[in-house]
């Protein structure tokens, strides 16, 4: 469906039902259910919106996923905060759907349920040393330094060696490989959590390896990001020069592709000005390592348990049709020795109990944002009244502003199902979802709880000249909320 059908059916299903009462749930507090509860609240003049999510904070990646020193990309936080404060919308954290409350019961009380809780899990990679020490997903990583309360105890070894792996070479290992090289002097003055910017004050990272399978025409990374990295202060860029020789058939995606050629003509140029710069000894060093992958993880003789490597195969690229290229290993192998390693190669959705789940794919099976209970042939069965948006929908693919659009269609087949009467049963609503919460003794965080860790936060920045100094635990997030 694109997009302009979906704003058609929005306007056009609710204008025709927009005195009925209809109660709908949101799990979740990032774009995607922000987006989602905005284009609900505009279209239907007799809607009230539950916004829950487990964090005592709203808002999701754009708070902890959001690079510190992008604060143009969480300008997106005030849209969302005046979609809270909506007359007919409410916001209460530190609910978890799950333990708190089952899916079931949600249904019971809205006619609308919409999941939009994202991706808080990992993809692995399936091979040996996995499990060692010194290990971390980018997210755990990220999540780390943005302060995010089930992290904020993590403590990454930023010390023991000069060398950091970072396995993969989209934008969130690109924002990764930032964090670790950027002067800690610009850092100061972002929002990055404390503990964080204290151990980057102290740490002994020098070079940075970013591992990709293909090739740099293949690089699933965006030009800004790219440039963003490259301008680094007093930083070498380290490429081999064979890495950069391109096939006919680099040729040929480059000439289908402005994004790909531009991400080319920009690590050509970068690893040319390093060949004919001097050397110098302070200087960091971000390797881009092309044609390689993981085999698997060495161990430290000196420290049992610890990561102290990662063995990686040389591959080459295969055309398997349709001007695409694919890397098949080579059996040669070579090593890079490291204290740490950061796995950026995809974040992965987690299923609750009464969802429809496709663990292959990680998301919610749906058409449209209907979740699909079961497929028969060319038909698909829907489950009433309960939808997915974002990441859990699609995949964790995309830009904040792409969860504008995935809500729009979520939205219009709402819209179309409202028409068919999903909303003509009377339901408990905030109501019953109080009385549940009360009976539980959740200490459920409102909007105007959010509003005081906000509050707090921005003064305790302004002593250290940062935009906000981040509560990271959830006793002291839930202490300023219930101050």
């Amino acid at each position: 469906m694109s997009r302009y059908l979906a704003r058609y059916l929005v306007s056009r299903c609710f204008s025709s039902v927009s005195s009925r009462p209809l109660h709908v749930c949101i799990v979740g507090s990032g774009p995607a259910g922000f987006y989602t509860a905005d284009k609900v609240l505009k279209a239907h003049e007799g809607a009230h919106v539950d916004i829950i999510d487990r964090l005592p904070t709203p808002f999701g990646l754009v708070r902890s996923g959001v690079a510190p020193d992008h604060p143009e990309t969480k300008i997106a936080i005030n849209q969302f905060s005046r979609v809270a404060q909506h007359e007919r919308c409410s916001f209460y954290g530190n609910v978890k759907l799950g333990s708190d409350l089952l899916l079931s019961e949600l249904r019971d009380l809205y006619h609308v349920v919409v999941l939009a809780y994202g991706a808080e899990s990992d993809k692995d990679l399936g091979i040996p040393g996995e499990s060692l020490s010194g290990i971390y997903s980018a997210r755990e990583f990220v999540w780390w330094y943005n302060g995010h309360p089930d992290y904020s105890s993590l403590k990454p070894d930023l010390k023991r060696s000069d060398t950091a792996v970072i396995l993969g070479q989209g934008n969130v290992a690109l924002d990764v490989a930032r964090i670790l090289l950027r002067p800690t002097t610009e850092l100061a003055s972002t929002d990055i959590a404390r503990h964080a910017l204290s151990a980057l004050e102290e740490s002994s990272i020098r070079k940075v390896y970013l591992i990709g399978r293909r090739g740099p025409v293949q690089a699933a990374l965006t030009a800004k990001e790219l440039r963003e990295v490259l301008g680094i202060k007093n930083l070498q860029i380290r490429i081999k020069e064979t890495d950069l020789s391109v096939t006919p058939a680099d040729e040929e995606e480059m000439k289908n592709s402005r994004a790909r050629k531009r991400i080319y003509e920009l690590l050509s140029k970068a690893a040319a000005a390093a060949r004919t710069s001097e050397a110098d000894p302070d200087q960091r060093e971000l390797h881009f390592v092309f044609f390689c992958q993981p085999d698997r993880f060495l161990e430290s003789d000196e420290r049992r348990g610890h990561v102290s490597g990662v063995n990686l195969e040389k591959t080459i690229l295969e055309s398997v049709g349709s001007g695409k290229q694919i890397a098949v290993g080579t059996g040669e192998f070579e090593d890079i020795n490291c204290s740490i390693v950061l796995k950026a190669i995809g974040y992965k959705s987690v299923p609750i109990n009464g969802l429809p789940f496709d663990h292959k794919k990680g998301v919610v099976p749906n058409v449209r944002g209907r979740v699909v209970s079961q497929t028969s042939g060319d038909i698909s069965q829907t489950e009433t009244g309960l939808y997915v948006c974002g990441w859990l929908k699609r995949g964790p693919v995309g830009i904040i502003a792409t969860n504008l659009y995935c809500a729009e269609e979520t939205v219009g087949s709402i819209s179309e199902d409202i028409e068919e009467g999903v909303c003509n049963s009377s339901k408990a609503g905030s109501k019953g979802l109080m009385q549940l919460l009360e009976k539980r003794k959740v200490k459920k965080v409102e909007f105007s709880g959010w509003e005081k860790i906000d509050d707090k936060e921005k003064q305790m920045g302004i002593e250290k000249n940062k935009p906000r100094e981040k509560l990271v635990t959830w006793g002291d997030l839930l202490a300023a909320a219930a101050n």
